[in-house]
């Protein structure tokens, strides 16, 4: 495969990368002090906000990953698609109770509401379980994207990770939170471009995309699963588990995860926060989509082209159905073209890395760093080079821990997915109890997470047939169960929670506007069409 990448290829590589150091350098010039670096100053946009959200989802992983299960795994197809229904809905709840709360109290690590909401124990502890849980499931991204950057292109493991890792850690250092958002415009606008090419060439090569519905087997174009529940039958992706399971794990991801709102966080405006919002639950679905029916289009052409499987690099006697996306890049794009093909692979892989180190380290200067200094009040000179330095220290570790991650039970690398649903939703319970209950308190929204955690690992262990969907479920109502029960042991809150707690009467000045209710309709109006859609395939 590393044959067909020229020298043209990687000077198109090489000026991309040298382009996106000029521009965080450029955006540098912008920045005074942290609320600069991560948060832009909340000057943002509620469209680079919106693009840049969807940039970080839209992974290598996802890139590779989706259309390798759409079109080879077992008892895969288009039925992946279920997974995006949750999205719309769980932005109409993000939108509702969570995002106006955090912005109206300025925040730049969201874990800041903990603490004055519950304690300054409750705010480090989930702060510390963002972190040690983002920084292993990037080393584990990194780790798996190097290995396809080695075997496309030629370069040793070591380089590939110095390729990607590096070049992403300058641009963040350099340029916050600015350069994350800006440049993740940039490469989502390269990534949708080359799907986009990709999808064209395989319609074209296989005869049309009435030819790629006669070709893709009858199971492949299953989109809706209602026969099963995953409530220990034994099936992960039927549509319950993935509708209610996806609406906690989407409703954590965007309004509790730091690595998400911290971009949110950086709108100028509560309507432009929700604004981003409300376009990443309308324009999510075609992006997956897109990559969804390029898998479906490859397993038409390998059945038409059996040589084409053949030539995937080999997973042990398996072949690494990963690769064969960008192995048709290499196969069928001409020289300068394949450059692009490969910055577009480069673009969903640094997107998804920019974000999570810059919130990595905005939580740790925030919740940490100046949260537990007691000297003197630092100037913002000393604050924003404290933020840049912590930056390069989370990017370093993470870099580091990737040449590691292979010794590890190749077991963790599959259950890395899992990982997320084991904690998202004992995590989104710990915010419920805040926002929606003024009786709870910090003693019982710690039991109430460890609780919720205990149960998804008793799931795991004890249960394997219930599908792991479901864990986010669970997990918020045992955390919010026990949080509640356990905080009737203990003093109630008595500071003044008026500006903490969701209220639909004090809820307008938060951003609860009217004008908001049709489009929390056109969302969930969204939703039912998807569904109507999918139902036809």
């Amino acid at each position: 495969m590393n044959s067909l990448v020229t020298a043209i290829d990687w000077a198109i590589i090489g000026s991309y990368l040298a382009g996106l150091i000029a521009l965080s350098a450029w955006l540098s010039r912008s920045q005074h002090s942290r609320g600069d670096y991560y948060v832009a100053g909340r000057q943002t946009g509620a469209w680079p906000i919106a693009i840049s959200i969807m940039a970080t989802q839209c992974s290598t992983n996802s890139i590779l990953g989706a259309p390798a299960f759409v079109a080879f795994a077992a008892g895969g197809g288009l039925i992946w698609l279920q997974y995006e229904l949750a999205v719309p809905i769980a932005m109409v709840v993000v939108m509702v109770f969570l995002l106006p709360l955090f912005r109206n109290l300025s925040l730049i690590s969201v874990y800041d509401y903990l603490e004055r909401r519950f304690d300054l124990s409750t705010r480090l502890w989930l702060s510390g379980i963002f972190q040690v849980l983002r920084a292993f499931a990037t080393a584990v991204t990194v780790y798996s994207i190097s290995l396809v950057v080695e075997l496309i292109s030629g370069l040793s493991f070591f380089w590939s990770v110095m390729l990607l890792g590096v070049m992403t850690v300058i641009y963040d250092v350099l340029g916050g939170i600015r350069a994350v958002i800006y440049s993740d415009v940039i490469q989502m606008i390269i990534l949708v471009l080359v799907l986009l090419l990709l999808f064209a060439l395989l319609l074209n090569a296989i005869g049309g995309f009435d030819q790629l519905m006669a070709g893709l087997p009858q199971e492949r174009k299953t989109a809706l699963d209602f026969a099963h529940h995953g409530l220990g039958d034994g099936y992960d992706f039927a549509f319950w588990p993935m509708l209610f399971g996806g609406i906690f794990l989407y409703v954590s991801y965007y309004g509790c995860d730091q690595s998400q709102v911290q971009r949110e966080l950086c709108a100028r405006t509560v309507d432009d926060g929700n604004r981003a919002l409300f376009i990443n639950g309308l324009l999510r679905f075609p992006l997956v989509l897109l990559y969804c029916l390029i898998g479906a289009a490859l397993a038409v052409y390998a059945a038409g082209e059996p040589e084409f499987i053949a030539n995937l690099p080999k997973n042990g006697d398996t072949p690494n159905y990963n690769l064969a996306v960008p192995l048709y890049m290499l196969q069928q794009l001409p020289t300068g073209i394949v450059g692009i093909a490969l910055v577009a692979l480069f673009a969903a892989a640094m997107s998804s890395l920019d974000s999570v180190i810059n919130s990595l380290s905005a939580t740790t200067m925030e919740d940490f760093v100046r949260r537990l200094h007691s000297g003197a009040s630092w100037s913002d000179v000393r604050e924003l080079l404290y933020s840049r330095l912590l930056t390069f220290a989370w990017g370093a570790t993470t870099l580091t821990m990737a040449f590691y991650v292979g010794q590890i039970a190749d077991t963790v690398l599959v259950a890395i997915n899992k990982i997320g649903s084991l904690i998202n939703g004992p995590v989104l319970g710990v915010f419920a109890l805040g926002v929606l209950s003024r009786h709870c308190n910090g003693r019982g929204a710690r039991a109430g997470l460890a609780a919720g955690f205990a149960l998804n690992l008793f799931c795991w262990q004890f249960v394997p047939q219930l599908s792991w969907l479901w864990w986010n479920v669970l997990g918020f109502f045992a955390t919010v169960a026990v949080g509640y029960g356990v905080s009737f042991t203990g003093a109630r809150p008595v500071q003044d929670l008026t500006l903490l707690v969701w209220s639909p009467r004090r809820y307008s000045q938060f951003g609860f506007a009217v004008n908001w209710l049709p489009r929390y309709g056109w969302l969930l109006g969204w939703f039912v069409l998807l569904v109507a859609t999918l139902a036809l395939f």
